[in-house]
Parts: C-alpha cells; structure tokens; sequence
C-alpha cells in the first residue's frame, strides 16, 4: 500500500522560528522509513544547525550553491533527479516570494525551480506578513504553477500574536504527502463514513454504550480523502482528532446519527457504516440521578432504529452501500445473512474476540463479503486494512 516508507524526500527548510518543526518533521519522516535528505537556506542555519538535521536525517545536509565537489556543483539539478517529493517546511514570506518570481537565490529555490516532481510548501510567518497582499499573490502564482500548498494553522505566534500563521501541524503536512503517491481513484466520489460508538443515556451521569475506539472508521475518512474522495464523517463520541481535510459531524445517540446520515444519504455515492450504534435504549430517560436500591434496577429497553437496514431499503441505484458487523463467531454466514437482508454491496466482518484485532487497538483483521464471495485480508493496520475495502468498492463500482 502507498505511504512514506522508501519515499525519497527533500526536505527544504527556511530562515523561520518554525525551523525547530522541521526537526521533529525529520525524526517523523525517517521513523517511517522515509529517505530524507535536507536543503538549508543560510537564514534556517541560525535557527537550527545543519548538524542536527545531519544526525536526525543520516544524510549530508545541503547547504552551499557553489560546492568544491562535481556532485554539489549539480546539486541543484540532481537532488529533484533522485527524489520523490520536495516539502518546503517552514516556507517564509522571503523564500514564498523568491519562488513566485523565480529566483534561484539559494540552492534550495534553485533545486526547487530545476525540480519536474511534486512540490508541498508549508508557510510559516507573522499573520501580517501572511494576510499581504504580495503575500497572497506570492501564494496564489504557487498554486498556478501547480505547487501543493499546505495552509498554516492559527494559534499562539512566537511574536506573542495570536491569528494565521503557524506552521501547519505534521499529521496536515502528512496527508498531503501520502496524497501525491495514491492514485486518485475515488476523485469526485462522494463519501460518507460513520464512526465510533453511541451513547444512550439513562440519567443524567449514566449511559449505554460500547467500546468501539472511532479508529477504524477515521482510518476509512483519511485513506478516502487521500485518494480523491469528498468525505463527510460522522462520529459518535471518540478521542480522536478530526482528520485533515474532511468534514466531521459530532453527535451523541444513535438517534442523532440516524437524523444526520438520513439528511446527507441521497447525495452520498458511497455509504461505510462502520459506527456501533446501540441497537437498544432506555424505554424512558431519569430526569434526575437514578438512586441505588437494594433490590437491583431493571432495566426497560426498546430498539433503536436499524440505520443499515433503511439505507439498504431506501437507497438510490447509484450508491455503494458497506456495512460492518462485529461477530464472535460464525463470521462467513452472518456476514452473507446480514449481506443479504441488508441489501448491502460490501460487508466487512470483525473478529471481536481477537487480543489484535476489534475494538480499540491499532491493526485489524476483516473477513470482505460481496456478492461474489468472501476474502479474508491478513493482520494489517487498521489503515491498511482501509486501503484493501477502498480498492474493493472501486472494483464493485467498476462492475457492469
């Protein structure tokens, strides 16, 4: 599956106080088995030293345009040669504007200007500098050149100003990357992907749930997004932050995801129901703090609508529809009853019972079932897993 391990990347950094970023973007680049190799203006040195992007990176550090060598003679035309990507991090006003005129100024505008592969460029500068006019222009003849820009967060600035202007967080950063190196096979597709659990209240401090972690339904929303897709995600409460690029609908019980999914179904080209939403909930809701009694409590429960089972009832003749199911046992045969009742393209069966796989850990292990038969993916990462049951709809949604 695509992603950074192997990937050739140069890393451009600028005189900015963000340089120290850059560091921590190195040690998270090459912990993933990127191959990185960074490119220093003068200004950046005096921020950061070129040592210490040399012992985080494991490569030399370019810096000079006119080396004493042959290779750094041409290290502005052979550096974008043998890479795969430039990611200019931070990118301030200065380099911004020299870029946009075309100025090969220092070796890293030059091997940006000589480069024929992608470039991601990740401002960094006061909100003043970045609200410019020359500023916004400078940014907009970059992204007519066809550079990747990567929009800088708001927050506390080191000037002490608070607005636009920080240097984006990594995990943005990250998914653009992983964006240029998967084919964008879901382009144009519109998506909505459920997540996490439910809650149904019984008073005001107690609830019904379950231990669904959100995890693999935001590894569904990333891996989406980086392929194309215009994904709206819907979760239940989880502690996981929202996924760049992809707009996230927060709600409580399983009534409100119902309301939400309905309102946004028949615009939708694919539907993942991957939430666990409580099948049952209280009759009736405490007002106030149900009170211990030493007779026991009982519980009266009645059903929560069947999400799945309406969309699969009601849905339009274009749209893909994948459930999930998590089974303890029986996994084939429940998920193909479920497949059929359902009137499902896609269902993705869950071993719950497995110490990694299920809820709230980081890989996974899923039985796929269409209508053609069934196929069980090995242990991957829950994004990887996401990866196989995206090819699978594109391969359904190729079907005569």
């Amino acid at each position: 599956m695509p992603g950074l391990q192997g990937k050739r990347i140069i890393l451009g950094v600028t005189g900015s106080i963000a340089a120290f970023k850059a560091a921590e973007w190195t040690r998270s680049l090459v912990k993933e088995e990127g191959v990185v190799t960074v490119v220093m203006t003068e200004a950046a040195e005096r921020f950061v030293s070129a040592l210490t992007f040399a012992a985080l990176s494991g490569n030399p550090v370019h810096r000079d345009m006119f080396g004493d060598t042959p290779e750094a003679i041409m290290a502005h035309l052979n550096l974008s040669r043998e890479a795969d990507v430039i990611l200019v991090a931070p990118a301030t006003a200065q380099t911004i504007a020299a870029l946009a005129r075309g100025a090969a100024d220092s070796l890293l505008a030059a091997v940006v200007l000589a480069a024929r592969i992608p470039v991601v460029i990740c401002p960094a500068m006061n909100s003043n500098m970045l609200a410019h006019p020359a500023t916004q222009h400078n940014i907009r003849c970059l992204e007519e050149y066809g550079y990747h820009i990567v929009q800088p967060g708001t927050g506390s600035l080191a000037c002490g100003e608070v607005g636009d202007g920080r240097l984006a967080d990594w995990e943005v950063a990250r998914e653009k990357l992983l964006s240029l190196f998967q084919a964008a096979d879901l382009r144009d597709y519109k998506v909505l992907i459920t997540a996490g659990p439910t809650r149904e209240p019984l008073d005001p401090v107690r609830f019904l749930s379950n231990r669904s972690s959100g995890k693999m339904g935001f590894a569904l929303a990333r891996t989406a997004r980086r392929r194309g897709a215009d994904v709206t995600l819907i979760t239940g409460p989880v502690h996981l932050a929202d996924p760049p690029g992809i707009e996230v609908i927060r709600v409580t019980t399983a009534v409100e995801m119902a309301r939400a999914v309905f309102d946004r179904a028949t615009d939708m080209d694919v539907i993942i129901k991957s939430a666990a939403v409580a099948d049952f909930k209280p009759q009736a809701y405490e007002e106030h703090k149900i009170k211990k009694k030493e007779t026991g409590l009982r519980l009266e429960l009645v059903k929560n609508v069947d999400i799945l089972q309406k969309l699969g009832q009601n849905r339009h003749p274009h749209l893909t529809l994948v459930g999930f199911a998590a089974e303890s046992h029986r996994h084939v045969e429940e998920g193909r009853r479920k497949l059929r009742e359902k009137n499902l393209d896609l269902i993705v069966m869950n071993d719950i019972l497995g110490s990694t796989t299920g809820f709230d850990v980081e890989t996974n292990q899923v039985t796929l079932i269409d209508q053609q038969g069934s196929t069980t993916l090995p242990l991957l990462s829950k994004e990887k897993t996401a990866d196989h049951i995206w090819d699978k709809i594109v391969a359904i949604r190729r079907q005569p």
